[in-house]
């Protein structure tokens, strides 16, 4: 158990999602899907969101009873707050929300176009903002809990992902601004920063369209499984930690941002090409 302080009051907070209500965006596939599978594993309720209506509905047909499909889109207004209706409805209310949904824009800042950036930006910053903002309500009413999914690439900006760099960086700043903002009314905010995780995140194109058979270029001894990444995200939020790196890998890369931001300068260009063939990151 750890504890919390809220409002004046200390509330305790189990180290597990049992009999918790989950939301978790971008639940289709990758993160979000091993997310949601081992949170009912640990006995929680889960609405699953994602804008692919058949996959979060067989999803939830095989997750059972525990689980709820929601089709909706982080870029439209009250998607979210639908879906936290839903959960109230089903199963009670909401505990905790998992801000995953997500995509990257790959390419130079000569090559890309302004729309580009706002396409980036629509998902991966305003999405996660208004997910906490329209789950907000439900969240405080049972000083609950949100995980943003953020990555490496939050602290490390490499040659050929500017637009997605930036929106992680964006994404880690708003969660170090909320956590103090939430924290006296109960609620914790906990950055999530993956590394090379399994997903489908690079077959992914820069318009957020899905290519199921192309080939994922990070090479699979360096790829986290979903599910041990999946645990170690709601180890973290269940703990109410301010940030935790997932992948041993990515915390090298993390903590030599920190400590050698030159050496990694330096290494990043000479290697941009091989960064920007191997690189993105949920």
């Amino acid at each position: 158990m750890t504890q919390v302080r809220a409002r004046g009051t200390l509330v305790r907070m189990s180290r597990t999602l049992k009999d918790k209500v989950v939301l978790v965006t971008g639940a289709s596939s990758g993160i979000g899907e091993a997310i949601a599978r081992e949170a009912v594993r640990q006995g929680a309720k889960v609405v699953l969101f994602a804008r692919r209506r058949e996959r979060v509905d067989a999803l939830a047909a095989e997750l059972g009873a525990s689980a709820q499909a929601f089709a909706g889109d982080v870029t439209h207004d009250g998607d979210v707050a639908r879906a936290v209706e839903l959960a109230t409805e089903r199963f009670g209310g909401l505990d905790v929300l998992f801000a995953n949904a997500g995509f990257g824009v790959a390419g130079t800042v000569r090559e890309l176009t302004l729309d580009d950036y706002q396409r980036q930006f629509d998902t991966n910053v305003l999405g996660v903002i208004r997910s906490l903002k329209e789950a907000l309500p439900a969240l405080e009413t049972r000083r609950g809990a949100i995980g943003v999914v953020g990555s490496v690439n939050g602290y490390v900006s490499i040659p050929g992902w500017s637009a997605y760099c930036m929106s992680k960086h964006a994404v880690r700043a708003l969660c170090s601004a909320t956590r103090l903002e939430l924290a006296p009314r109960g609620v914790s905010v906990t950055h999530l920063a993956p590394g090379f995780v399994e997903s489908d995140f690079r077959r992914v194109d820069n318009l957020n369209a899905l290519h199921e058979h192309a080939q994922d270029p990070v090479p699979t001894w360096l790829r986290m499984p979903a599910a041990p990444a999946a645990r170690a995200m709601l180890r973290a939020v269940a703990a109410r930690r301010a940030e935790a790196v997932i992948t041993v890998h990515g915390q090298l890369a993390v903590g030599f941002a920190r400590h050698t931001p030159r050496l990694v300068s330096v290494a990043l260009g000479l290697g941009g090409r091989v960064a920007r063939g191997l690189s993105k990151e949920v």
